[in-house]
């Protein structure tokens, strides 16, 4: 085996696990605008939004069990799970520590959903905006392909996508609350 090969694997599964998240806060952004009305939207809309928030925990647990095996920086539990433990590019292997808290805290909460107040599961489930800051600063600071054009276009232009469908949610939510108010919905999808 190539002794490079956990390293490949964390690299990539890291990569893919932030594209994952980038998809899934991109879709619900989408999911909570006016595109797809509540009342009207296929339920395998929603679906999707779920399945790439549990890509991004799969992506990322390949993420974290690749970077125990490589042999090049060895991580403890601590490293891994407690944000300023390692002593390898410490803020920004503690920005992927807090990325990787704040993803459970959304995945958790999600799956939890039905049993948690709507504002307090919704206020939760804002931190994914957070989530994705810090996830992406961790690849940037932390990851070794930065130098990469193909990663650096790819974060250009996923980063842009992710401002402008902010933007958009933000330019039209009180329309959105309005319109929801008449129909007589008290709450929106993030």
């Amino acid at each position: 085996m190539n002794p490079q090969f956990w390293w490949f694997v964390s690299r990539a599964s890291g990569i893919v696990a932030w594209l994952f998240l980038t998809a899934a806060v991109l879709w619900g952004i989408v999911l909570s605008t006016k595109l797809f009305p509540q009342r009207r939207r296929p339920a395998w809309l929603l679906d999707l939004h779920r399945a790439l928030g549990a890509l991004t925990v799969v992506s990322v647990a390949i993420h974290l069990g690749a970077l125990v095996a490589d042999n090049f920086v060895h991580f403890s539990a601590a490293d891994l799970f407690i944000p300023f433990a390692s002593d390898w590019k410490t803020w920004p292997t503690a920005a992927g520590v807090i990325g990787f808290w704040g993803l459970v805290l959304v995945e958790g909460t999600s799956l939890m959903m039905k049993r948690l107040p709507r504002r307090a599961w919704r206020s939760i489930h804002l931190t994914s905006y957070l989530t994705f800051v810090v996830s992406s600063l961790h690849g940037t600071f932390a990851g070794t392909d930065v130098s990469n054009r193909l990663y650096v276009a790819t974060s250009i232009v996923t980063t842009v996508m992710l401002v402008a469908a902010v933007t958009y949610r933000v330019i039209t939510r009180p329309a959105i609350r309005q319109r929801n108010d008449r129909v007589g919905q008290t709450h929106s999808v993030v």
